[in-house]
Protein backbone atom coordinates (compact mmCIF):
# COMPACT_ATOMS: atom_id res chain seq x y z
CA UNK A 1 0.00 0.00 0.00
CA UNK A 2 0.89 3.45 -0.45
CA UNK A 3 0.03 6.91 0.57
CA UNK A 4 0.45 10.12 -0.90
CA UNK A 5 -0.36 13.17 0.99
CA UNK A 6 0.24 16.57 -0.65
CA UNK A 7 0.92 20.11 0.69
CA UNK A 8 1.55 23.74 -0.83
CA UNK A 9 -1.95 24.42 -2.10
CA UNK A 10 -3.28 28.02 -1.12
CA UNK A 11 -4.95 30.88 -2.19
CA UNK A 12 -3.08 33.13 -5.00
CA UNK A 13 -3.62 35.97 -7.13
CA UNK A 14 -3.73 35.55 -11.03
CA UNK A 15 -0.05 35.61 -12.35
CA UNK A 16 1.52 34.39 -8.99
CA UNK A 17 3.08 30.75 -8.16
CA UNK A 18 2.73 28.26 -6.05
CA UNK A 19 4.62 24.67 -5.20
CA UNK A 20 2.76 21.47 -4.50
CA UNK A 21 4.53 18.61 -2.66
CA UNK A 22 3.54 15.14 -2.67
CA UNK A 23 5.16 12.85 -0.20
CA UNK A 24 4.68 9.26 -0.06
CA UNK A 25 4.81 6.32 2.25
CA UNK A 26 4.83 2.80 2.46
CA UNK A 27 6.91 0.92 -0.26
CA UNK A 28 9.38 1.92 -2.46
CA UNK A 29 8.33 3.99 -5.41
CA UNK A 30 11.09 2.76 -7.47
CA UNK A 31 9.49 2.04 -10.65
CA UNK A 32 6.00 3.77 -9.77
CA UNK A 33 5.50 7.02 -12.42
CA UNK A 34 4.20 9.93 -10.58
CA UNK A 35 1.62 12.83 -11.19
CA UNK A 36 -1.07 15.48 -10.72
CA UNK A 37 -4.90 15.66 -11.13
CA UNK A 38 -6.99 18.20 -10.75
CA UNK A 39 -10.94 18.83 -10.44
CA UNK A 40 -12.56 21.83 -11.08
CA UNK A 41 -16.16 22.36 -9.45
CA UNK A 42 -18.58 20.86 -11.43
CA UNK A 43 -16.18 19.65 -13.56
CA UNK A 44 -14.49 15.97 -14.28
CA UNK A 45 -11.38 15.43 -13.15
CA UNK A 46 -8.37 15.95 -15.58
CA UNK A 47 -4.69 14.61 -16.51
CA UNK A 48 -1.82 17.63 -15.08
CA UNK A 49 1.61 16.42 -15.49
CA UNK A 50 3.33 13.12 -14.50
CA UNK A 51 6.74 11.78 -14.71
CA UNK A 52 8.46 8.45 -14.90
CA UNK A 53 10.43 7.24 -11.93
CA UNK A 54 13.85 7.59 -13.89
CA UNK A 55 12.56 11.23 -14.39
CA UNK A 56 13.54 10.64 -18.36
CA UNK A 57 9.92 11.21 -19.63
CA UNK A 58 7.82 14.13 -18.30
CA UNK A 59 4.35 14.55 -19.80
CA UNK A 60 1.91 17.92 -19.62
CA UNK A 61 -1.20 18.56 -20.29
CA UNK A 62 -1.65 21.04 -23.18
CA UNK A 63 -3.22 23.59 -20.89
CA UNK A 64 -0.10 23.60 -18.22
CA UNK A 65 2.47 23.29 -21.00
CA UNK A 66 4.93 26.25 -20.80
CA UNK A 67 3.79 27.41 -16.86
CA UNK A 68 3.73 24.18 -14.72
CA UNK A 69 6.92 21.70 -13.78
CA UNK A 70 6.84 18.67 -13.06
CA UNK A 71 9.53 16.85 -11.10
CA UNK A 72 10.87 14.21 -8.43
CA UNK A 73 13.13 13.09 -5.72
CA UNK A 74 13.44 9.44 -5.73
CA UNK A 75 15.71 9.36 -2.47
CA UNK A 76 12.61 11.63 -0.65
CA UNK A 77 9.59 9.91 -2.27
CA UNK A 78 8.14 13.36 -3.30
CA UNK A 79 7.24 15.03 -6.36
CA UNK A 80 6.45 18.39 -6.72
CA UNK A 81 4.58 20.54 -9.03
CA UNK A 82 6.00 24.33 -9.78
CA UNK A 83 2.96 26.17 -11.00
CA UNK A 84 3.70 29.77 -12.67
CA UNK A 85 1.62 32.12 -13.62
CA UNK A 86 -1.54 31.00 -12.41
CA UNK A 87 -4.92 31.86 -14.05
CA UNK A 88 -8.14 31.61 -12.58
CA UNK A 89 -8.79 28.58 -14.27
CA UNK A 90 -6.29 26.21 -12.54
CA UNK A 91 -8.46 27.06 -9.62
CA UNK A 92 -9.02 22.93 -8.30
CA UNK A 93 -8.31 20.63 -5.88
CA UNK A 94 -5.14 18.98 -7.06
CA UNK A 95 -4.56 15.32 -6.63
CA UNK A 96 -1.10 13.41 -6.18
CA UNK A 97 -0.92 9.91 -7.99
CA UNK A 98 1.35 7.24 -8.28
CA UNK A 99 0.90 4.01 -10.92
CA UNK A 100 3.18 1.05 -11.00
CA UNK A 101 1.57 0.35 -14.78
CA UNK A 102 1.93 2.59 -16.96
CA UNK A 103 2.70 7.27 -17.09
CA UNK A 104 0.11 7.65 -14.95
CA UNK A 105 -1.44 10.07 -17.35
CA UNK A 106 -4.81 8.48 -17.69
CA UNK A 107 -6.94 6.33 -15.81
CA UNK A 108 -6.74 3.86 -14.22
CA UNK A 109 -4.40 4.82 -11.09
CA UNK A 110 -3.21 3.17 -8.94
CA UNK A 111 -2.98 5.49 -6.11
CA UNK A 112 -4.22 8.64 -5.21
CA UNK A 113 -3.66 11.07 -2.27
CA UNK A 114 -6.59 13.46 -0.51
CA UNK A 115 -6.10 16.55 -2.25
CA UNK A 116 -5.00 19.73 -1.53
CA UNK A 117 -6.98 23.24 -3.16
CA UNK A 118 -5.55 25.54 -5.48
CA UNK A 119 -7.53 28.64 -5.69
CA UNK A 120 -6.94 31.61 -8.00
CA UNK A 121 -8.25 34.96 -7.52
CA UNK A 122 -8.48 37.11 -10.89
Amino acid sequence: QVQLVESGGGLVQAGGSLRLSCAASGRTLSRYAMGWFRQAPGKEREFVAAIVWSGTNIYYADSVKGRFSISRDNAKNTVYLQMNSLKPEDTAVYYCVADSRGRATSLPIDYWGQGTQVTVSS
